[in-house]
């Protein structure tokens, strides 16, 4: 499942610099770390309440996917609203609408850089370019998928295998 540009290079997550999360029902909630999902198969999509890409693709494929892997506890599924421009219009209420909105009953961070006014730390150390855009990190840590376009139903396929051979 890893895109060409990671075809031959082991990239391991980078713990996570989001300091706003809510739970799955919209409630604030601790900083979210990559020790909370040990062993996990871990998607997380990165979006700004006022990208239309993120509207028409991206979210609804993300609700597909949440949908269709429900069922295996071996897979985990975060959204992080990644601010990098319109400050003023991608704010923390926006990120719970969305939440709200899409009925998405996962984690949501949100991540407007240190100072709240500057690129977001997730995009810099995962390196994203932009939204709607998606990182899988397999249960080892290690970022196996990054990038805009996803096939979202060979994706589906392939992470209903995650888990079956994995001794408990």
């Amino acid at each position: 499942m890893k895109n060409q540009e990671q075809e031959n290079k082991a990239i391991f997550a980078p713990e996570f610099d989001v300091k706003d999360w809510v739970d799955a029902d919209g409630n604030k909630t601790d900083q979210v770390k990559l020790a909370d999902f040990k062993g996990k198969f871990k998607v997380v999509y990165c979006f700004q309440s006022w990208c239309p890409g993120c509207h028409s693709a991206g979210l609804p494929n993300l609700q597909k996917m949440v949908e269709a892997l429900k069922d295996n506890p071996s897979v985990a599924f975060l959204a992080i609203q990644t601010v990098f421009e319109g400050y003023h219009e991608n704010t923390y209420a926006k990120m719970l609408e969305t939440q709200k909105k899409y009925e998405l009953k996962i984690p949501f961070g949100h991540d407007a850089g240190n100072d709240g006014k500057s690129r977001s730390n997730f995009m810099k150390n995962y390196q994203t370019g932009g939204t709607p855009w998606f990182v899988f990190i397999d249960q080892n840590n290690e970022v196996v998928f990054a990038g805009f376009h996803i096939n979202v139903d060979a994706a589906i396929k392939a992470l209903m295998n995650v888990g079956e051979n994995q001794p408990e």
